[in-house]
């Protein structure tokens, strides 16, 4: 790819950070702001004003890339739905590059946070990986072959709506499922199983934070667990058990080289790893049972990064 400056957005349910990156992973320029509560409209408004300040920034940007947590159309870069953010039936990139007047394109920020892992980080030079990234819910990227898999339209991927757990309970946000891995293994689930943990263990440390009047969320029941308390390490090991369990039927249908696990809950490290190997290496099929899982080299970053490289990769087809 030549050295190019391409600007790549990265949005969350809490969260939209966007950066200007050139022909590595390192941004010449980075922002961040909330985007929580937003409505379609104001999303929109968001992107295009967060992306115009990047572009003022560096005004040799070229291009830019977008990732959404959504289900989409990849060649129209219609959003079709999201679980844990208001879009729905959107066309983002006809709105958003009417508005910054640079080339656009539109992917799922799983993918996206994928490709960056497959070019520069824990999954460079491999043929074939997954990613789950782990945050408000879970997401899912794929590459096969040295290239994202998406699906008929764009769409597929959804790798944390997996279901493990057939009559389990119903999935979070706008998804129909039930059971899903999500659900047991997102950082929304392991916070609502942290608090369900003070509950029934009130002498345990995360019982004395809800007695305290403290919130309970993954962070607090990670920090909990890394000082020993055994109803933390409970809720994590949990969290472990089903997360293994659904890549399980991951690596048994796609044989990757490498699973790569990102997003925030990642924070957990070997606390959530461990429980999550040894799950693989007891159910899965040989030799998939042997298939590697690492923590991300890119955090928060992945989704910028991944973003801005597809913005350049898809300009280059055009040339």
């Amino acid at each position: 790819m030549n050295q190019v400056e391409t600007i790549g957005a990265d949005l969350g349910g809490t969260k939209l950070a966007v950066g200007v990156v050139g022909d590595g992973p390192e941004a010449v320029f980075a922002s961040e702001v909330s985007s929580r509560g937003y409505s379609q409209e104001e999303v929109i408004d968001l992107l295009a004003d967060q992306i115009r300040e990047a572009r003022e920034a560096r005004p040799a940007a070229v291009a830019a890339g977008v990732g959404i947590p959504a289900t989409l159309d990849f060649e129209s870069g219609h959003a079709i739905s999201t679980v844990n953010l208001d879009l729905v039936d959107l066309p983002v990139r006809e709105l958003l590059s009417e508005r910054i007047g640079l080339p656009t394109v539109i992917d799922n920020d799983a993918n996206l946070a994928m490709l960056a892992e497959a070019l520069y980080g824990a999954a460079r030079g491999a043929d074939y990986a997954l990613m789950l990234t782990l945050g408000t819910g879970i997401g899912g990227g794929i590459w096969i072959g040295g290239e994202l898999f998406r699906g008929a339209h764009g769409a597929g991927a959804e790798l944390g709506h997996v279901v493990v757990e057939i009559d389990g309970p119903r999935c979070q946000g706008n998804c129909p499922g039930y059971g899903c891995v999500e659900t047991f293994a997102s950082g929304t689930a392991i916070g609502r199983q942290g608090r369900e943990a003070a509950e029934r263990e009130p002498d345990s440390a995360l019982g004395l934070l809800a007695a305290a009047g403290s919130g309970i969320t993954a962070r607090e029941v990670a920090s909990a667990a890394r000082g020993g308390d055994r109803a933390a390490t409970g809720v994590i090991e949990k969290a472990g058990h089903y997360l293994g369990t659904a890549l399980v039927s991951l690596v048994n249908i796609f044989e990757p080289e490498v699973i790569v696990l990102g997003g925030g809950v990642m924070r957990m490290g070997d606390l959530l790893l461990e429980p999550v190997r040894q799950e693989l290496r007891r159910r899965a099929l040989p030799p998939m049972n042997r298939t590697e899982v690492v923590e991300a080299e890119f955090g928060p970053e992945a989704g910028v990064i991944g973003a801005a490289a597809l913005a350049r990769i898809e300009l280059e087809k055009e040339d």
